[in-house]
């Protein structure tokens, strides 16, 4: 087994790290910089997104044809990991969720025209972009089987009735992928639509107050009454859509998982830095054995999740749909995460709880982890529907040809 990178990769972790460390974290050291949402703020954005395509850190995950490098998933394990050292990281260098997603999904399964209208407007960094899945009771979750938004075949056209919910985005959004029942096909019952905001016959109900800090656009209830969309906007193809959601959604879960592990460094970075100056009845934090094993716990924990999301983007670097790497990563990482936020916290003290460091917003923001894109139950059932399908087949390894 090989855990080397590329020279390649190497490169771009590199100057990636260089870029977040001198140009990224004084951008988000100072509040003015930040949005009403608690996210970087246009103006200072842009100048950063500038400055990245200039470099060449631009969209590193796209094929080069579509405007990226090819660095593949091992690739970005590495670099979405280094981008997400800051809050802010992943959208300046045009990786951050639901884009991220969004643009790799088309770049699979969109036709050429359907990459030139809908693709090449995200990649270029015109327009932001949403996906449209979520539902309120009684329609689908996690659960896309659940689904209640429909689209009724109307000669050449679909028109679209439903409600959607928690949709990221949505409000900044310019570019939409949206799922809706077009049969009772418990396999091919679903298609995805491809729609633009001045599209007739939909409607941001609200954008939903949530816990954490949000992503631009924030989190939306949508209203479809008579949207009506021509055959042009059906993304592979008609009953497509579960297709459509597995290849998006997998690598969407492993990307959170890669950006996720960069929190949880700086969470640990910032305890570090705090436990080395800090003293107590003549004692430094770093010196008292308590603190020691927090942080060794949390080193081990780090480690952990990075293994885990390299083994799961090595398999979707080999064709792999990876559901049980990608469902432990996610898992893992998710609570890693919250832990490490919860640690830094604590060995920070009253200083962890204040807005003094970033800490208690990736705390905020930490929570969600373990319920976007599948809660945690819900890949533990799929763990165990794979370790009853294969028993001890579940831990076997793959031997070379």
């Amino acid at each position: 087994m090989d855990f080397t990178i590329s020279p390649r990769v190497e490169d771009f972790r590199a100057r990636i790290a260089d870029f977040v460390e001198n140009r990224i974290l004084p951008v988000e050291a100072d509040r003015s910089n930040w949005d009403a949402h608690e996210n970087i703020a246009p103006e200072p954005l842009e100048k950063l997104r500038a400055q990245a395509r200039a470099e060449g850190l631009w969209c590193l995950q796209l094929r080069p044809e579509t405007g990226g490098q090819g660095i593949g998933r091992q690739g970005m394990a590495v670099c979405y990991e280094e981008m997400n050292r800051s809050i802010f990281g992943p959208v300046v260098f045009n990786s951050a969720a639901p884009d991220d997603g969004n643009m790799m999904v088309l770049e699979q399964a969109g036709t050429p025209e359907q990459k030139e209208r809908w693709l090449k407007p995200i990649v270029e960094g015109k327009v932001r972009s949403s996906f449209v899945m979520t539902e309120p009771h009684p329609g689908g979750g996690s659960d896309p089987g659940m689904m209640m938004t429909k689209a009724t075949r109307k000669g050449d056209r679909y028109v679209i009735e439903g409600r959607k919910w928690f949709i990221t985005g949505a409000e900044d959004a310019a570019h939409f992928i949206l799922m809706a029942r077009t049969s009772d096909d418990p396999r091919r019952g679903l298609t995805a639509f491809l729609f633009h905001r001045d599209e007739p016959g939909w409607e941001i109900a609200r954008r939903i107050e949530i816990m954490g800090p949000e992503e631009h656009g924030g989190h939306c209830e949508l209203i479809f009454d008579g949207m009506e969309l021509g055959a042009d906007r059906v993304l592979l193809g008609e009953g497509m859509g579960l297709k459509v959601t597995q290849m998006r959604l997998g690598p969407a879960r492993l990307t959170h998982c890669m950006r996720w592990l960069g929190l949880a460094k700086r969470c640990t970075e910032i305890a570090q830095a705090y436990a080395a100056e800090r003293q107590g009845f003549g004692v430094r934090l770093a010196d008292r054995e308590s603190i020691q094993i927090k942080m060794g716990d949390l080193a081990m924990g780090i480690e952990i999740g990075r293994l885990l999301v390299m083994k799961a983007a090595w398999a979707l670097d080999r064709g792999s749909f990876a559901r049980k790497e990608v469902s432990m990563a996610k898992i893992h990482v998710a609570n890693l995460l919250h832990k490490a936020a919860d640690v830094a916290i604590q060995v920070n003290g009253a200083r962890g709880y204040s807005k003094d460091t970033v800490l208690e917003w990736i705390y905020r923001y930490a929570r969600q982890a373990r319920l976007v894109d599948g809660a945690d139950e819900v890949h533990q059932m799929v763990l165990n529907r794979h370790l009853s399908q294969e028993g001890r087949d579940f831990w076997r390894w793959d031997a070379a040809e």
